[in-house]
């Protein structure tokens, strides 16, 4: 089953259609990052952008860290 969350853009609406497992979790995310129920400009959705990706890139660095201690033993 889909669930249905949005986003406002320069003043566009956006809808995104979601997998109800996920729709939890990204909900709130995205509630930590925007004003879910008011405007958001390109600038936030860019730092928001970078935010995450730099927290995928740690969460990386420590996957491969394990990996390399898990094979060193």
């Amino acid at each position: 089953m889909a669930t249905k969350l949005s986003l406002t853009l320069n003043a566009k609406r956006y809808d995104i259609d979601v997998e109800d497992d996920f729709a939890k979790f990204l909900s709130t995310q995205m509630a930590e990052d925007f004003n879910v129920s008011g405007n958001n400009d390109l600038k936030l959705l860019l730092q928001a952008y970078v935010r995450k990706n730099f927290a995928l890139y740690e969460q990386e660095k420590q996957v491969f860290g394990l990996i390399e201690k898990i094979k060193s033993n």
